[in-house]
């Protein structure tokens, strides 16, 4: 992809608008697990604040500095400025935080796409590699929530079910 820092903004711009859209549903849906142990669209949007609180920004600024970073473990929850907060208000402050960041990635130039920095984990990375996995990151947890908001109406849609048949979360025990 010839040019990832204006598709990759144009992806990063135009989630939040998505999740403020998904947050206007009825809590009850937005906050269905799919499974048990799946993730609701409450909790990707939970994970995509997380993110741009403690991640992506942050390692970018590893990236420039070109220093060493250590992976981010989904598990860990960050601190909420608030307790428990609204789908709204969660999708609200992503889209707050994630305009803080396209600033930040307003300043990446295709020069820096080649700069590289140590990952604890994958071991050498690029600025370039970095800018995908942010962008791919947050279609994938869009579409993880959008998948989770799904399954109630995959279940009740009768002989219609199969068509949907590659999108069903299969309910483990």
């Amino acid at each position: 992809m010839d040019d990832i820092l204006r598709m990759a903004q144009g992806v990063l711009r135009s989630t939040p608008q998505r999740w403020i859209s998904l947050a206007e549903l009825h809590p009850d849906l937005f906050r269905r697990k799919p499974a048990p142990k799946d993730w609701s669209a409450y909790d990707c949007v939970q994970h995509l604040v997380d993110t741009e609180r403690m991640v992506f920004p942050a390692r970018i600024g590893h990236l420039l500095r070109g220093e060493d970073f250590p992976a981010f473990d989904p598990a860990i929850r960050g601190t909420k400025p608030f307790d428990d907060p609204k789908p709204m208000d969660l999708a609200r402050e992503f889209g707050r935080l994630r305009w803080e960041s396209l600033s930040i990635l307003s300043r990446i130039e295709a020069a820096d796409l080649n700069r590289k920095a140590h990952h604890q984990e994958l071991g050498v990375v690029t600025m370039g590699e970095l800018i995908h996995e942010w962008a791919g990151h947050d279609l994938m947890h869009t579409i993880q929530g959008e998948r989770a908001i799904l399954q109630p109406f995959i279940e009740g849609c009768g002989p219609w079910k199969q068509y949907f048949a590659d999108h069903l979360i299969e309910k483990k025990e």
